[in-house]
Formats: structure tokens, sequence, C-alpha cells
């Protein structure tokens, strides 16, 4: 039959120590809410602008103190970047481009050159 002496020694006993946490920690999300509203601003697109407001709202309201700590730029102003991307997308719905001078013949040039020149 089994003893029930504790066997262990207390001599040999290690305490767990935790593991040092890697310095290099990329933040996925901020680079991604900073990245968006540039994607929209340059493509003039209206749903990128949309889904990088809402999404820098989300990265805003999930903002733990270890984030807001480390963090390189502060998450409210994620969220203004987007807002402006938004207004910079809607901005020809407002303030049209203004129309092209001299219509649409002064484009053309009235000396035709033909596309293979022949060797006169």
């Amino acid at each position: 039959m089994a003893t029930k002496k504790n066997m262990r020694r207390a001599d040999l006993v290690i305490p767990y120590v935790d593991p040092p946490k890697p310095k290099n920690e990329s933040d996925m999300t901020g680079a991604m809410s900073t990245t968006m509203p540039m994607a929209a601003m340059f493509t003039r697109s209206r749903m990128i602008g949309w889904v990088s407001f809402v999404y820098a709202l989300q990265t805003w309201l999930a903002e733990t103190p270890e984030q807001r700590r480390t963090g390189s730029t502060p998450a409210y102003m994620t969220v203004f970047m987007s807002f402006m991307a938004l207004i910079v997308t809607y901005m020809p719905l407002f303030l049209p481009p203004p129309p092209i001078q001299g219509g649409a013949g002064a484009a053309t040039s009235s000396v035709s050159l033909p596309l293979f020149p022949t060797g006169n």
C-alpha cells in the first residue's frame, strides 16, 4: 500500500517567475486605424472612410490604460483623422470641382499627325 507521507523536498522547489514581455510589440490596431483614413483620402472611397471611422471609434472605446500609456498617438486623434477622411470623401458633393475651360473640343488638337510616319 502507498504511504501517505509527503516525499517532496522543500529545498528543491523552484519558484515561478513570469517570462519577460517582448519589448517590440507592434500595435496592429493603431496601424490600421491610422492607415485606413489615409487610404480613404487617397482613393476618395466613402466605404473605406466609413469603415475607418467605425474602426477608430471601436479602437478608442476599447482602449485599455496600458495602451493609453504606451500608444504613440492618442485614440481620439485617430477618430479625428478618420472623420476628416469622411469630410474629404464627401467634399465633391458640397464643393463640386470647377468645370473644364474650353469645352470638349479644345482637348484635341486641330493638327492630325499620322500614326506611322512615312519616309517622305
